[in-house]
C-alpha cells in the first residue's frame, strides 16, 4: 500500500550557493513558483544567513538550467523514489536566452564550458 504512495511524493535536495543543503518532500503537480514560495514559508533554520526578502526572487537550477515559474516537477521526469538534487538562487530575473548589450558581456565571463562553435 506505502509503494503506490511513494509515486505521490518528490524528494528534493536544495543547495544554496554557500553550499547549506536541506531536504523537501513536493508533489508531483508542484511547480518551480510553488516549491519557491514553500521554501520562503518554510525557511530552514541553518539558512538563516541566505534569508530573502521575497519568495518571487527564489529560482531553481535543474541540471543546469534555470527552472520556469510554471515548470511542474512531474513534467521533469524525475526518476521515481529517487532524492533530486537543485540548486536554489536568489536572482531578480531571469537570463533571457537571446538578449544583447550587457547580458551578452555578463554570458561571456559566466562560462565558455559548452560554446558551440
Amino acid at each position: 500500500h506505502w509503494i503506490s504512495r511513494d509515486l505521490d511524493f518528490v524528494p528534493v535536495r536544495l543547495i544554496l550557493v554557500s553550499g547549506k543543503t536541506q531536504d523537501f518532500t513536493f508533489s508531483p503537480n508542484d511547480s518551480a513558483t510553488d516549491i519557491a514560495k514553500h521554501v520562503f514559508d518554510n525557511w530552514p533554520a541553518g539558512w538563516e544567513d541566505e534569508k530573502v526578502s521575497s519568495s518571487s526572487i527564489l529560482r531553481l537550477i535543474f541540471q543546469g538550467r534555470f527552472l520556469h515559474g510554471n515548470v511542474t516537477l512531474g513534467a521533469l521526469k524525475l526518476p521515481p523514489g529517487r532524492t533530486t538534487v537543485m540548486h536554489l538562487v536568489a536572482r531578480e530575473t531571469l537570463p533571457e536566452p537571446n538578449s544583447h548589450g550587457q547580458r551578452n558581456r555578463e554570458k561571456t565571463t559566466e562560462s565558455n564550458c559548452c560554446l558551440l562553435l
